[in-house]
């Protein structure tokens, strides 16, 4: 599969270069504010990848910097991409707004490290547990909205196999294979699926049991991606029911960094896994 452009994750590396560059010139934020024609808070915006600038202020920012050539070609080309939709936008709807920047930075992630107490990754979902999950909700959307976001779902795992899949790493409380999500024959499909995806390469799965005890992760589920370009920190992400915290600090990445290791420490390796998942399987015929 050829990469396909993750407007989020362009938008990130331009604001991390657009900082570095103001600061190397010895400008304050108000003094390229006053050029551009903005307030200083839109500069700031744009240094930490809150808003995207258009290719014009881009184009501004990079004179009063003194930076030409290629570097000059490269920053605005990377400017187009930031402002360019995603290939989720005719899905519209079907992403609530703050799930839209997960699947934007998922698309170019080289590693994901997730930990999923209740339920199998969405990445690593069947259709039919897709569905089940989605009936589960307090409020059901409509046939049509589920079709949508099982599409969505779908799509996304696209990535999984080819030239440019990452590296995914995921860590699995047992209670996310022995919940019969969807009924005996709906979760047996799922298992299936488990066993396929962890014969991948790039896919690592462990099974966290029940025998672990207390572990770090009690708090909840969390996804830690990784990008190829040394430039773009890797964030944190952490979902709730009405929302999303994305965490980019030093401190924030490194506490969840830790967490992951101590979790794929204390989990069954990944061919002890594969037998638990084979077992739960087996119980469901």
């Amino acid at each position: 599969m050829s990469p396909r452009t993750s407007p989020t994750a362009r938008r990130r590396r331009l604001a991390a270069e657009l900082r570095r560059l103001r600061k190397e010139a010895g400008l304050t934020r108000e003094q390229v504010a006053e050029v551009i024609g903005c307030a200083p808070a839109t500069i700031t915006r744009f240094e930490i990848a809150r808003s995207g600038p258009r290719v014009g202020e881009v184009a501004l920012m990079l004179e009063l910097y003194g930076i030409t050539g290629a570097q000059r070609d490269a920053l605005l080309k990377m400017a187009k991409e930031a402002r360019r939709r995603g290939w989720w936008h005719p899905y519209s709807g079907a992403i609530p707004t703050w799930f839209e920047t997960y699947v934007s930075l998922e698309e170019e992630a080289a590693t994901i490290r997730a930990y999923e107490s209740e339920c199998v990754p969405g990445l690593l979902q069947t259709a039919g547990y897709m569905r089940a999950v989605t009936l589960a909700e307090p409020v059901v959307p409509g046939a049509e909205e589920i079709d949508r976001r099982v599409a969505v779902r779908m799509e996304r795992q696209a990535r999984l196999s080819g030239d440019e899949a990452p590296a995914i790493w995921a860590v699995l409380n047992e209670a996310a294979v022995r919940r019969q999500v969807g009924g005996r024959e709906t979760m047996r499909d799922q298992l299936e699926r488990l066993m396929e995806v962890s014969r991948l390469h790039n896919v690592t799965l462990q099974i966290l049991p029940f025998e672990a005890g207390a572990h770090p992760g009690m708090d909840g589920a969390f996804t830690i991606l990784g990008f190829p370009e040394s430039m773009d920190p890797d964030v944190v992400y952490v979902e709730y029911r009405a929302g999303s915290l994305y965490l980019e600090g030093r401190t924030e990445v490194d506490t969840y960094n830790l967490m992951f290791d101590h979790l794929r420490a204390r989990a069954l390796s990944p061919d002890e896994s594969q037998a638990l998942i084979a077992k739960v399987h087996q119980d469901l015929r």
